[in-house]
């Protein structure tokens, strides 16, 4: 498999939306921690993540979630069903769902 083969890079934008979640989760957990502080703890993390950037990286890890959903369904089908022509195909619909998914969330914000 050659690098400019999609189905590497349908494999490298999975492997690195999975590593990239799981680096995220350490950090979901002290938000929700602060939530135990109080109340005022938790409202003056609410308002920072109003800024622009927390914004962005908010709507950076939809992307990614969509991108790890539509890789992994693309991975069942891969083991579960029969090996076709058309499997490139496979990877082209993730990342567009990947993207019909992050685009709607941001513009949903």
């Amino acid at each position: 498999m050659t690098n400019n083969h999609p189905a590497y890079w349908a494999f490298l934008v999975h492997r690195v939306s999975g590593i990239a979640l799981a680096l995220f989760l350490p950090v979901h957990f002290w938000a929700l921690g602060q939530a135990l502080e109080g109340a005022a703890r938790l409202d003056a993390f609410l308002a920072w993540t109003e800024q622009p950037l927390v914004k962005f990286a908010e709507w950076s890890l939809v992307l990614l979630l969509a991108a790890h959903l539509a890789g992994g369904l693309r991975v069942l089908a891969l083991e579960f069903l029969p090996w076709r022509d058309w499997q490139k195909t496979l990877a082209a619909i993730a990342a567009a769902v990947s993207l019909a998914v992050g685009l709607a969330f941001a513009l949903a914000l």
